[in-house]
């Protein structure tokens, strides 16, 4: 055992600047001067503009993260608005370097499209919004039903498989984006409106008579969320994939924005690497060692973003559920940073 350990602490030793690999994307980030994040045109909680044009959001924290990691400056974010059947297509021809936007991870995106998913930042489901009046109370009842849902998303396979395997019918009326979507179902123009959970609890703040709508309680998949890279840069998709083990791996060590100056002090193992003190494990990805501390400091651990945007502190009021940590009966869950 304690060969291994000493090994553990000899590697990290070794590491020096000189070692590390700065990626082609990271090299062209540090060139052009700011990393370019695909965001939603708009989804509360998640990413959405405030009426001064600024970006805010749980997804959008995930961007000014990496910013801060790579220049100490979470303004070095810049944001471009997709659509659902655009988004993956932006991030192949590079017109962006990383998608953190609410897409769902699955194999047939995984192959061949030369995008590649770095870490699940959401855990979530698709679900059904109705009109309180239509007297439906459970989505077993929608059978006949017509289901107002966006193209370009995993919600349109989910939705067919659904009703084909309760043996119910239905009509599907695809739009090209979420807002289309959603105000043809406000019109009138269909039965239900379906689409992750989290989107139905944000979307359901727009309409005219919140009050007047149920999400029901059937959740009909699963959709584990998180940020995109294109395939072939390991580079940066180490860093991504980091970058959001750190958020969860603070909250885990009760590493907060409000102490991470002082707990840079502490005498823990496990913490002094985490932030940076022991080894150079940041350097080896092409930053600074204290890159955790830097992305803490500006949006806080996994759990603050979560209540900010997601949770008590938000319009939302969404429960962990299981975006809670592992230690408290949910699933999210980092890999040690040794």
């Amino acid at each position: 055992m304690k060969r291994w350990v000493f090994g553990l602490a000899a590697l990290a030793a070794a590491i020096t600047p000189a070692m590390a690999q700065t990626s082609g994307t990271l090299g062209k980030i540090k060139e052009r001067g700011h990393v370019i994040c695909g965001t939603s045109p708009g989804v509360a909680g998640f990413s959405i503009q405030d009426a001064a044009g600024r970006w805010n959001g749980f997804d959008i924290d995930i961007c000014r993260a990496l910013a801060v990691a790579i220049f100490n400056d979470q303004d070095k974010a810049k944001f471009v608005p997709l659509t659902s059947k655009d988004r993956l297509i932006a991030l192949q021809g590079g017109e962006i370097d990383v998608l953190p936007r609410t897409t769902t991870w699955t194999l047939s995106r995984n192959l061949g499209q030369g995008v590649t998913f770095t870490a699940v930042n959401y855990y979530d489901g698709q679900g059904f919004m109705v009109a309180k009046k239509l007297g439906v109370d459970s989505a077993t009842k929608l059978g006949g039903a017509s289901v107002c849902v966006a193209q370009g998303t995993t919600s349109e396979l989910n939705l067919a498989d659904y009703f084909r395997k309760l043996g119910m019918t239905y009509e599907a009326a695809a739009f090209g984006t979420s807002e289309e979507a959603l105000k043809a179902y406000e019109s009138g123009r269909c039965d239900a409106y379906t689409t992750d959970i989290s989107a139905l609890a944000a979307v359901k703040l727009k309409l005219q008579d919140p009050e007047a709508y149920a999400i029901l309680p059937e959740v009909i998949s699963k959709e584990p969320l998180g940020p995109w890279v294109r395939t072939g840069d390991e580079g940066w998709f180490n860093l991504v994939r980091w970058t959001v083990a750190a958020l969860v791996n603070a909250e885990e060590l009760g590493v907060t924005q409000a102490n991470v100056r002082e707990m840079v002090k502490s005498t823990n193992p496990e913490i002094k690497r985490f932030l940076g003190q022991d080894g150079k494990f940041g350097e080896a990805m092409g930053v600074s060692n204290d890159w955790v501390v830097r992305i803490i400091a500006t949006v806080g651990n996994y759990g603050e973003s979560f209540d900010r945007y997601l949770g008590g502190q938000s319009r939302l009021k969404l429960q962990r559920g299981p975006n809670a940590l592992w230690t408290q009966g949910g699933l999210q869950y980092s890999p040690p940073f040794r």
